[in-house]
């Protein structure tokens, strides 16, 4: 039996800060409105010219930033509370995690797999229904995983991650969205315009290649969500704090090369961070000297002692 809550339990979770709220609600109408304008026709006519694909992959990167700054102010202003985790984690399953997920599929899909009775049900519109079941699955299972090991609002808690971090995925996959419409997107309109099939075989190559991307991409950081490789907290490790003259010039030309070339500069930037987990792994496992540091890039062997404690205990 569970003990009677306390009254002053029930103030706290009757408590919720305004601020930092108001971001992770921003994050999270974010994913409501990225999953609204993926849900568009391709040919709608918007602002800038760009396909509703576009605005929806943007829409993830602004719940990005709110995602980053509700942490940050919860944590100067001392506002942390468990409603405030738990908010956050469904705010972030909703962008981080259905979103990205909704918008990949409807990049490559334009019929209703498994269940449409026309000749289009073909095995890429159910092969990309499979990979973002997995995504929007593994993205949960990442969350809530998060909310049991975090040990604290701390910053020397959250230093690394275990499992590719859900807005990585998502920025993953949207960066994918956002390459494919910059170059692909008048391609696509011209193949739906001349009343083709999205899955026929008189589909470009150019157009079928890019949907087979977009599965494999999303069935890669799926996995690596639900991994346990060690990602680098990148605000909280390299800039917090005071830092040299080369990580700040450093910094200025990735800025200068992200003006110049932004889609290529966020796909490589978020490909890298994808990989860097498992290559650092490997890296550690082929050429790592015995008794090296593991501490960044090797899984936690804590896990099995909680299991074997949590097993005593029952």
């Amino acid at each position: 039996t569970s003990k009677p809550m306390t009254r002053r339990r029930k103030a706290a979770l009757k408590a919720i800060a305004v601020l930092p709220t108001l971001f992770t609600l921003g994050n999270l109408l974010c994913g409501f409105v990225a999953i609204f304008l993926a849900s568009r026709p391709p040919q709608s006519p918007l602002p800038f010219g760009w396909s509703p694909l576009t605005f929806a992959a943007m829409a993830v990167f602004l719940g990005m930033i709110f995602d980053a700054i509700d942490g940050r102010i919860a944590r100067l202003t001392r506002q942390t509370s468990e409603l405030g985790e738990q908010l956050d984690s469904f705010a972030d399953m909703v962008s981080f995690g259905v979103a990205p997920a909704f918008i990949g599929v409807m990049l490559v899909d334009l019929d209703i797999p498994f269940l449409a009775q026309t000749p289009h049900d073909a095995l890429i519109n159910r092969a990309v229904l499979v990979a973002g079941g997995l995504y929007v699955a593994c993205a949960a299972l990442r969350l809530a995983r998060f909310n049991v090991e975090i040990k604290s609002p701390a910053v020397s808690d959250h230093m690394y991650f275990k499992g590719l971090p859900s807005p990585g995925a998502a920025g993953t996959v949207v960066s994918v969205v956002l390459l494919h419409e910059h170059f692909l997107a008048p391609l696509m309109r011209e193949h739906l315009s001349a009343g083709i099939a999205a899955d026929s075989m008189d589909e470009p190559w150019p157009l079928w290649l890019s949907k087979i991307g977009m599965i494999v991409v999303m069935f890669l950081v799926a996995l690596a969500m639900v991994s346990r490789l060690r990602y680098v907290h990148f605000m909280n490790k390299y800039f917090r704090g005071k830092a040299n003259i080369n990580f700040i010039v450093l910094i200025l030309v990735a800025f200068m090369v992200f003006m110049l070339v932004p889609q290529y500069t966020i796909v490589t930037c978020l490909l890298l961070y994808g990989v860097s987990a498992p290559l650092a792994w490997t890296w550690y496992k082929t050429f790592g000297k015995k008794g090296q540091s593991d501490e960044m890039w090797v899984p936690d062997e804590d896990d099995d002692e909680d299991e074997d404690e949590e097993t005593a205990m029952e």
